[in-house]
């Protein structure tokens, strides 16, 4: 159910969403059925399809779910696919030894594990589709640089895609707690308790594309917040990307002070213990989110010294088949909005690659 207030107003649920996606942390603590540890003939599996790719000469943009061929583990994972797309919209998997294994090797398992739930996508405007999470040391101040490649606190947020996967390769020596909340939670708790800044997130904010611009694009694209299409409420959001707009471009749309204070209350709300869950990351854990009904985000971390020890994640954009239909807004930065063909950074000058080093 949906109503308009007005003409031109955008479409809104009529009451609360709840439902399986509408999970709360002390929930999922209790009940950890997201926690999935591999189980010995599993990771041989990975093993065993790992050593064929390498054999086969093929590339690592030649995984598929044919070649990497997962006979128990892979109807394992079409199931998960499921509940990540229409039930709590996140999984982590625990027990891959990543010290047992090259960079290279690990690369190809997480790949084709990956492609067992959706196909990879470009995530920053170089093109690479195996992307690298780790602190570059770069200035936060200049417009192109990304949060995750310092060692700031990432706020809650979307990305911009279907499904974000991450690998730990390295953990921090202290810091960088992974913590995810159901934006359909955050949703029901602010009509309950401010339907005034609910309604406001759902006009278009302006957000910064961090100089990632495609060809005929503005510097920003905008998208509301929250959107409510085709039946279910679908989330995209970054508030340091929102602000940076705000900051950096005068044609941007100026926020209004009601806007302002709903984007304030939302960033309160996910920080709220009781809606939040945070999460132990331990090397080998890799974990699957549905960023359209989950933000996800990292507290700030302090490095090792040495270079080989420093935090670093593999990451993954993926376009499940099967996945939900998407408002036309979306197209601004997913650019196709075809199922399973969806959700990338493009630029006139990306060429999609795969690296195995951060850069």
């Amino acid at each position: 159910m949906s109503h308009a207030q007005g003409a031109g107003a955008p479409s809104m649920p009529d009451g609360l969403i709840n439902g399986p996606a509408a999970w709360r942390g002390s929930e999922l603590l209790a009940d950890p059925t997201w926690l999935h540890h591999f189980s010995e003939a599993e990771l041989e599996e990975i093993a065993t399809a790992t050593r064929a790719h390498k054999a086969s000469g093929r590339q690592m943009g030649e995984i598929t779910r044919e070649s990497f061929k997962l006979p128990c583990l892979g109807p394992r994972l079409d199931a998960i696919l499921q509940d990540l797309l229409h039930g709590s919209g996140f999984v982590q998997f625990r027990g891959f030894d990543v010290g047992a294994v090259t960079m290279e090797e690990a690369a190809i398992a997480y790949l084709g594990v990956g492609v067992h739930l959706g196909s990879f996508r470009s995530q920053n405007a170089k093109g690479h589709l195996l992307g690298h999470v780790r602190n570059l040391g770069f200035d936060i101040n200049k417009p192109t640089t990304r949060y995750y490649q310092t060692d700031r606190a990432l706020e809650f947020h979307t990305d911009s895609c279907d499904i974000v996967g991450l690998l730990c390769l390295m953990s921090s020596k202290a810091g960088a707690e992974s913590r995810i909340v159901s934006s359909v939670t955050l949703h029901d708790v602010m009509l309950e308790r401010r339907p005034d800044l609910r309604a406001a997130l759902f006009n278009a904010f302006p957000t910064d594309r961090r100089g990632e611009i495609p060809k005929g694009m503005l510097p920003w694209f905008d998208v509301p917040v929250f959107n409510w299409h085709a039946g279910e409420l679908t989330t995209i959001y970054s508030g340091q990307y929102i602000r940076s707009a705000q900051a950096n471009y005068k044609a941007a749309r100026r926020l209004t002070a009601l806007e302002i204070e709903a984007l304030e209350y939302l960033d309160v709300l996910t920080n709220d213990p009781g809606l939040n869950l945070t999460i132990e990351f331990r090397p080998g854990d890799m974990q699957f989110l549905h960023n359209h009904q989950n933000l996800h985000s990292r507290t700030d971390f302090e490095d090792f010294p040495e270079p080989d020890r420093r935090r670093h994640l593999l990451r993954l954009w993926l376009a499940p088949a099967g996945a939900r239909p998407l408002p036309p807004s979306f197209a601004q930065r997913y650019g196709s909005l075809a199922v399973g063909n969806r959700g990338r950074i493009i630029t006139e000058n990306t060429m999609l690659q795969f690296v195995l080093e951060a850069t």
